[in-house]
């Protein structure tokens, strides 16, 4: 990888190889401070959100210092197997060596791995954390020696942050076995206080901060209370035909529910959960990386941050654990930065599911270790907290991503995203608000608070199911008071005033409706009550947004034809040959000549001297 010009001063290097291997004519905001502060040995603290380009921040110094003659190793670790395996793909493809440790790596590959390693030929090696704090692992490295130790997902240090993980504690001793590497802390959710946790646990002297904002325009952001939760899945898939997107569903019974109804629709699944066998998981994430299947359905286990920009949209099927979870998952979607959707499907009954959840984990902990058992009950309630702001989140009726900016300790201003459905106007009042609601809590107080959402809607709508006819209550007085109104609307009704503290659920697997203080208020005329009526449809898709206008779509589906041929034909997935954002800009464009070529956004020449001429004559 050595090459044999002059040295250029860190910033022209920088540029250099980036549009050299990347094709990037410029620099994206923050990457140039951290690839020169990596190639000036400064520990650093990036927060950065998803898309913004984290990886190129440590490939490239990485690739810089080795082409100067630098034989030091830059160590990357990561928890994302796929994803350490998928950059290790892209790096590959364009000319670069580098290697992945991790457990799931077969043994042919780890000895391959060690071989490049020692014959000099890898600057990169990624590892999970479970490796890269075994004794052996250090010294394998020691004859090379490492220059840079990079920490991606570095919130999982923080026992304040969403998902602590003990492992990434102990990272700190590689600073006593590589006491001259500098260390640089990559993460796209931090709030103020996880990145100052973060900082002192690693023992950074003296880090630059590059604090990006955590707002991501491109994405277009909608939360729905779910009442026909496949249908309304079907909805987002069928406004993206052909394109990619994630499903996340809260259990694997869920997952797999979800898997077989979108099966049955038509829709090109596959499905990802921690129960599946290694085999299994493998095949399905090639299967969606190499663009067999469209959708991809998953717990919180497909957290492999899957290298492909083009996720066009992102649906939870009900609430994320947390505001960070949310924002790390749904950031998936659109990373390349084209328009694209994210959509959360929630009810009141996620928060006490989330409940169970956590309780059942706290629950394993060994009776007889008090310690342990204070331990777990204080994560018990942080986690907790972190599914009760999630949900406070949801309830308010204000900009969805002001919401997330002010979370990180960031400002937006309000209204002014035009890119989540409050902002849209999607949601309007609802007519008579605080009547209706009286009308709904009489309806829990007529059927003395013993039953659920689904019967008292009922109830309210004036159906005349055989639950109803059975309990009497087709005679009571409350039937039917809501029956202007469609049923879906009265569930979201009896949804929003649980939001507001106006109802309460009871825990156990047959939850009913209970009044509170303040429904005592409303009914009595103290309190004026605020409800939104959800929208019908979607007032915008994606499809609007989605950057088609100067685009030949005929042209654009060769390309990607093509590109899918070009992929299959290497054995790698089509988005390592290039991007939709190459891929509209040479529909948009047409360039006729390699230096035209050497225009378009992603065309490096290392991609133009593998691809250039298939693309000349298919644009031609």
């Amino acid at each position: 990888m050595q090459r044999t010009e002059s040295r250029l001063e860190p910033q022209d290097a920088a540029q250099e190889v980036v549009h050299r291997l990347w094709g990037h004519a410029h620099l994206r905001p923050l990457q140039r401070e951290a690839i020169e502060a990596d190639l000036a040995g400064r520990d650093s603290l990036v927060v950065m959100a998803t898309g913004g380009g984290k990886s190129l921040c440590y490939q490239a110094p990485a690739i810089i210092a080795a082409e100067q003659g630098d034989r030091r190793l830059t160590l990357v670790v990561s928890p994302l197997v796929a994803l350490m395996d998928d950059q290790v793909a892209s790096l590959r493809a364009m000319g670069v060596e580098a290697v992945a440790m991790h457990s799931g790596s077969p043994e042919a590959e780890q000895q391959e791995a060690k071989a490049l390693l020692d014959s000099d030929a890898a600057a990169i090696v990624f590892a999970a954390p479970e490796r890269a704090v075994r004794p052996g692992f250090a010294r394998m490295l020691a004859r090379r020696g490492v220059r840079s130790l990079c920490i991606d997902e570095a919130h999982c240090i923080s026992q304040w942050g969403h998902d602590f993980r003990p492992e990434y504690r102990r990272l700190a001793e590689l600073r006593q076995s590589f006491p001259d590497a500098a260390v640089h802390a990559f993460t796209a959710t931090a709030t103020p206080q996880v990145g100052q946790d973060v900082m002192q646990q690693m023992r950074m002297h003296e880090p630059l901060r590059l604090i990006g904002p955590v707002h991501r325009p491109n994405l277009l952001i909608r939360t729905r209370h779910r009442d026909e939760g496949l249908q309304q899945c079907l909805e987002v898939i069928h406004r993206h035909a052909d394109e990619a997107g994630i499903v996340y569903c809260l259990s694997r019974k869920d997952a797999e529910r979800t898997r077989d109804g979108l099966k049955q629709a038509g829709v090109k699944v596959a499905l990802y959960h921690a129960g599946l066998s290694a085999t299994e998981r493998r095949r399905a994430h090639e299967a969606f990386r190499t663009e067999r299947v469209d959708v991809m359905v998953a717990t919180v286990a497909f957290g492999m941050g899957v290298d492909r920009g083009d996720v066009r949209f992102v649906v939870h099927m009900a609430l994320p654990r947390s505001i960070e979870h949310w924002v790390q998952e749904s950031g998936r979607a659109g990373r390349d930065g084209l328009p694209s959707e994210v959509i959360m499907l929630h009810s009141a009954a996620d928060l006490m599911r989330w409940e169970r959840l956590i309780d059942r984990s706290a629950s394993e902990m060994d009776a007889d270790d008090l310690p342990a058992r204070v331990a777990a009950t204080a994560h018990r309630e942080q986690q907790m907290e972190h599914v009760r702001a999630m949900r406070s989140l949801v309830a308010q009726s204000s900009c969805r991503h002001a919401a997330i900016a002010h979370h990180f300790g960031q400002t937006l201003t309000e209204g002014a995203c035009n890119a989540c459905e409050i902002c849209l106007g999607e949601w309007q009042p609802l007519a008579d608000a605080t009547r209706v609601a009286q009308m709904a809590l009489s309806a829990v107080a007529r059927l003395e608070q013993r039953f659920g959402v689904g019967h008292v809607t009922a109830v309210l709508a004036g159906a005349s199911t055989q639950p109803v006819l059975r309990c009497g209550h087709d005679q009571l007085s409350v039937h039917g008071l809501l029956k202007h109104l469609p049923r879906t609307t009265i569930a979201q009704v009896l949804e929003q005033l649980l939001d507001q503290g106006l109802l309460l659920r009871t825990p156990g697997d047959h939850p009913t409706l209970r009044l509170t203080q303040a429904s005592l208020e409303v009914l009595r005329g103290a309190r004026e009550v605020s409800l939104q009526a959800p929208p019908a449809t979607a007032r915008r898709s994606a499809s609007d947004v989605a950057g088609w206008s100067d685009v030949d779509r005929a042209l654009a589906d060769r390309l990607r034809a093509l590109r899918r041929e070009l992929a299959s034909a290497r054995g790698i997935p089509p988005f390592m040959i290039f991007s939709d954002v190459t891929l509209r800009a040479l529909a948009s464009e047409r360039p006729t000549t390699p230096a035209a070529l050497a225009r378009i956004p992603g065309m490096g020449e290392r991609r133009i001297a593998s691809y250039g001429a298939a693309l000349l004559e298919a644009l031609a």
